[in-house]
């Protein structure tokens, strides 16, 4: 699959309205959620899964919440202090009409880093995390221990104009692949069957956490529509900056070349070969991008995990809980 991110798909295949209806079901992840505030009227919502050593911090992706790590997070307790974000505009956190382009939204990763008074943490971040990655240890990397970027260093979070640029993923985008399958009623039925759905169809298994703050509750208990207001995706990507200078240890693990999404097996003939071709397309990009990382970046460590999922944290659990492991502990 290309970068773009199943939450874009499983946004579409909602539909486009917009709903912020609560649910009586109860998060089942063992984290302390509190508010920080980050700038005049924003808050954004912080998950501690606890843990004691060195601390790390979860960025998620463009659409995701920090929820989406609540299965992953916790297999790190045992040596670290693990703590999420959920940037602005998503999930529970504050929704400002501005303050999305890439240095606001890395100001605000400082400003929770500076309020909880965490000590230089290893930040994580998955796919558009690379973003507030790249910006903080690009102004501040004395703030940080590390960055680990899963799946995440892309044009957004390093641009030298010898990868994969974001003129070239343009490019390619003006000539997109067939949409895939979009679920049917019984799919929605429950947050359950939506999240099956979405593991046979797209590959993933999102914990229910964080499909619940993707989308609101129907009264029946199945899903209803997207939460996150289409504006806000849209103010974040024109809001990129072209950052070549990122001064803080690097952990980079790109998903080269991505897996196909199991729906793809069983596609029409014209639907899968026009979508092989489009993904081989965005490959040979991805592999530009990784080698200009590799040789722009000698403070990065970078590893390729062929055909895994763009949430790579999820097709590979092991082998990434395995690399940060061994990062971390040479890290002064």
């Amino acid at each position: 699959m290309s970068t773009h991110t199943v939450v874009s798909i499983l946004l579409m295949a909602a539909g486009a309205a917009w709903a912020q209806t609560p649910s009586e079901w109860q998060d089942p992840s063992q984290h302390h959620i509190q508010f920080v505030n980050v700038q005049e009227n924003v808050k954004l919502e912080v998950l501690d899964w606890g843990g004691s050593g060195r601390p790390i911090i979860f960025l998620p992706g463009l659409g995701n919440t920090a929820h989406v790590f609540d299965d992953f997070a916790p297999k790190l307790t045992g040596a670290f202090h693990v703590y999420g974000i959920t940037r602005r505009g998503f999930g529970a956190s504050s929704a400002p009409e501005s303050g999305y382009d890439a240095d606001r939204l890395g100001d605000d990763v400082l400003a929770v880093i500076d309020a909880l008074k965490i000590s230089k943490p290893v930040l994580a971040g998955h796919s558009l995390g690379g973003e507030e990655l790249s910006s903080v240890g690009t102004r501040h990397p004395e703030k940080v221990s590390a960055l680990i970027y899963l799946d995440a260093g892309y044009s957004y979070a390093f641009d030298n104009g010898k990868g994969m640029t974001t003129e070239a993923q343009n490019e390619a985008m003006k000539h997109p692949p067939p949409p895939g399958p979009v679920p049917l009623a019984a799919d929605r039925a429950s947050f359950a069957a939506f999240r099956d759905w979405n593991e046979r169809t797209n590959g993933t298994h999102f914990p229910e956490s964080e499909v619940r703050q993707l989308f609101a509750a129907r009264p029946d208990g199945g899903v209803g529509f997207p939460r996150a207001r289409p504006k806000v995706s849209q103010d974040i990507s024109s809001g990129f900056r072209k950052y070549t200078e990122i001064r803080a240890p690097i952990l980079s693990i790109f998903a080269i070349p991505h897996s196909d999404p199991p729906w793809l097996a069983t596609a029409k003939n014209d639907v899968r070969e026009k979508t092989q071709a489009f993904n081989e397309q965005f490959g040979a990009l991805a592999e530009k991008q990784v080698k200009a990382f590799e040789e722009g970046l000698p403070n990065a460590h970078v590893v390729r995990i062929p055909n895994a999922h763009h949430y790579v944290f999820m097709s590979n659990e092991e082998g990434v809980l395995r690399e940060m492991r061994a990062f971390i502990a040479q890290l002064k």
